[in-house]
């Protein structure tokens, strides 16, 4: 069975669809348990509502299809995303390598946005491929400002955790 471009292309719309809820369920995770990071909780703060903005340009693609976006996938992202969160609870340095995970993260989304912009070409979407640049300018954005900051954070979770008395955790 030959699959054509446009089924692709679809499919893999509805995977970054999955992919935006994950990054939601796991960013707010994240922002809910940071007390002591207020600048970093406040980027995450800000990504949460580019994501939900993200999500729903990606869907606006998918409805133009007229096709359904993956239920199965959303839910298996957001079980992951949440089983990611609770580990993330259990360890001491949890801070550091939500960090680390959050760039890595926002990278899978540049790459996963930059292969849907040449898909969408390919299909002859215009209106897609602004909208998958448009939101791969966000997370470009956001991995940066993680890169940027992550030995801030670091340096801040070692200054709180060589401290008597004081919470580095979260």
């Amino acid at each position: 069975m030959t699959v054509t471009h446009e089924e692709n292309y679809l499919d893999w719309v509805r995977d970054a669809h999955a992919m935006e809820k994950q990054a939601e369920s796991m960013l707010e995770k994240m922002a809910d348990r940071l007390e002591h990071y207020p600048d970093l909780k406040a980027r995450i703060e800000q990504h949460i509502e580019e994501t939900r903005q993200q999500q729903a340009m990606v869907q606006s693609v998918i409805d133009r299809y007229d096709t359904s976006r993956s239920v199965f996938k959303d839910t298996m992202g957001k079980l992951t995303a949440m089983g990611q969160g609770m580990a993330g609870m259990m360890a001491e340095d949890e801070v550091v390598k939500g960090a680390i995970s959050g760039y890595v993260f926002e990278n899978i989304e540049i790459a996963s946005y930059t292969s849907l912009i040449a898909a969408a070409g390919v299909v002859g979407d215009t209106e897609g491929a602004r909208i998958f640049t448009e939101i791969r300018d966000q997370e470009i954005a956001m991995a940066q400002w993680c890169l940027e900051h992550l030995p801030e954070v670091t340096e801040q979770f070692m200054s709180r955790s060589a401290t008597e008395g004081v919470e580095a955790k979260k």
